[in-house]
């Protein structure tokens, strides 16, 4: 972990930190499975409990959530995906959420996250 004034970085790896603090706010970098044999809605299942551990890492939780950036390598499977975020989505406290097609850095994900949460 390393701080710069008000900037505390988490999980810092060569090119990046996992995590960025700022001003109460948590922002993660892009969440891939751990699996990437998975199909579409097993990798979301995967990224969205890695987001959970993240966010009770630092005392928060997805109810905190305000954004979320979804990157699918088909969008064709956003039904796929989509069945993994309602069952996991705190309805009383849905966030911001773009979903977009990209192509990502590992051919065999199919699901990237990115989230902004407010910490407690």
């Amino acid at each position: 972990m390393s701080k710069n004034a008000d900037i505390t970085r988490h999980l810092e790896e060569e090119r990046l930190a996992g995590v960025v603090v700022h001003n109460g706010l948590a922002y993660l970098a892009g969440q891939v499975a751990d699996d990437a044999s998975l199909d579409t809605e097993g990798q979301t299942v995967d990224i969205l409990r890695q987001i959970d551990a993240l966010l009770a890492s630092l005392g928060t939780d997805k109810s905190r959530i305000l954004s979320v950036q979804i990157f699918l390598t088909d969008i064709g499977e956003i039904g796929a995906m989509n069945r993994a975020w309602d069952a996991w989505l705190d309805t009383a406290n849905k966030p911001a959420r773009a979903t977009v097609e990209a192509k990502l850095a590992v051919p065999e994900w199919r699901v990237e996250m990115t989230a902004i949460a407010a910490l407690k």
